[in-house]
């Protein structure tokens, strides 16, 4: 099973106290479906599971109701009102964690639904060594800079310029503290600008620069939520895993205990063919891997079933607005003998993700007596599955 790099503690603040008009209709944009799902719960699931304590969401006065609707099914958040200001409501925030006083925040516009975890690990890292971090993109085209009647007057030199994107992540002293020092809320253009205006010369004031991603595009407009709700017809994701046999341990392949001398050897069941499935169809939606959903640094995954793995990742499936569509997967062994526990391995397989057995391919194959595998130190397994859009 693939690991996830640990994440050392933060906390992190959602904005969503904005009325977001300009993506048109009554219903303020982070509460549109985005994906099958509120637009506001796609990055709030991410910090959650990212492990960010506290989560406080910033929303309007008078709209928890309507927040709670939106996220229901997560928990380990708290709400809390916002300004008039988007700054007054990153300040409400920040104040609102005062007591537990964290070490590092990340602050996050729930505007941006599709939050890499690869970002908030550079983030993170970045704040080793300074008291803030953004995530940030090249500009790819020229510039020209306008007048009021729109009229170009001179251009930019893009190569000193960069698209700045959210979260944010800051010491939680400094930034709370520069939010304290800012006199002027409505001209706030982000926070790195208050910590900046409110940091010393020298390298400990510096912000730092991360690689962001085009996937923290920023919902905007309604030709934005268009766009994100017409996805590729089909996508197709690939798996491979591989675990040890030991004498001593069971063996589960396809969520079928199998009577054999040795089994395989791992933080959970070790089940490498549920693995290579999970994880093909966590490639196929954008989802990371099995170790980014469930770290096998976790406790709580010792010994467990590999049959949640793969239920979670075709849940997430359909909230992206897939459905699975087949499974093949090949498992390379020279012992057991697959072919007699194929039918039931099928049906297992089947049940957990909902498809119809003949939507479900199981086939084995040798190495002839070469590698690991042909040494029988070991199982590997390789799966490819399709997703197609469920509408």
């Amino acid at each position: 099973m693939a690991s996830s790099i640990p994440l050392p503690p933060f906390a992190a603040i959602v904005v969503a106290a904005g009325k977001g008009l300009r993506v048109g209709g009554d219903t303020p944009k982070q509460y549109r479906e985005w994906r099958g799902r509120p637009l506001i719960a796609h990055s709030v699931e991410t910090l959650i599971e990212a492990g960010a304590d506290p989560l406080v969401i910033v929303i309007s006065e008078g709209s928890e109701e309507f927040a709670r609707a939106a996220l229901s099914g997560l928990d380990g958040f708290s709400f809390i009102a916002g300004g008039a200001a988007r700054q007054d409501s990153v300040r409400a925030g920040l104040e609102a964690m005062a007591q537990s006083a964290p070490d590092k925040v990340l602050i996050h516009d729930a505007a941006r639904p599709d939050l890499p975890r690869s970002v908030i690990e550079r983030l993170l890292g970045a704040l080793e060594t300074h008291p803030g971090a953004i995530p940030a993109l090249p500009v790819v085209d020229s510039l020209a800079v306008a007048s009021e009647h729109s009229t170009m007057t001179g251009t930019a030199d893009r190569d000193t310029l960069r698209r700045v994107q959210t979260p944010q992540a800051f010491r939680y002293n400094r930034i709370l503290a520069a939010h304290r020092a800012w006199s002027d809320p409505a001209n706030a253009g982000d926070d790195a600008q208050v910590l900046a205006a409110n940091s010393g010369k020298g390298a400990s004031g510096k912000i730092a620069l991360v690689q962001g991603d085009e996937r923290l595009k920023k919902i905007t407009f309604a030709e934005d939520l268009m766009e994100t709700q017409t996805p590729p017809a089909f996508r197709i994701g690939q798996g491979f895993d591989v675990h040890r046999l030991l004498t001593g341990e069971e063996l589960w392949l396809c969520g079928i205990k199998l009577d054999h001398d040795k089994g395989l050897a791992g933080h959970s069941d070790a089940d490498v063919a549920l693995h290579a499935i999970t994880d093909a169809v966590l490639g196929a939606i954008g989802e990371g891997d099995i170790g980014t959903h469930f770290p096998p640094s976790d406790p709580k995954w010792a010994g467990a079933r590999s049959g949640q793995f793969l239920e979670h990742a075709a849940k997430l499936t359909r909230e992206a607005g897939y459905m699975i569509g087949n499974i093949d997967l090949t498992i390379i062994c020279e012992a057991p003998k697959i072919g007699p526990h194929r039918p039931a391995m099928r049906a297992e397989v089947a049940r957990l993700t909902g498809l119809s057995e003949s939507a479900v391919s199981i086939k084995a194959t040798t190495t002839e007596k070469l590698g690991f595998t042909g040494r029988g130190e070991g199982i590997a397994a390789q799966a490819i599955v399709a997703v197609q859009r469920a509408s």
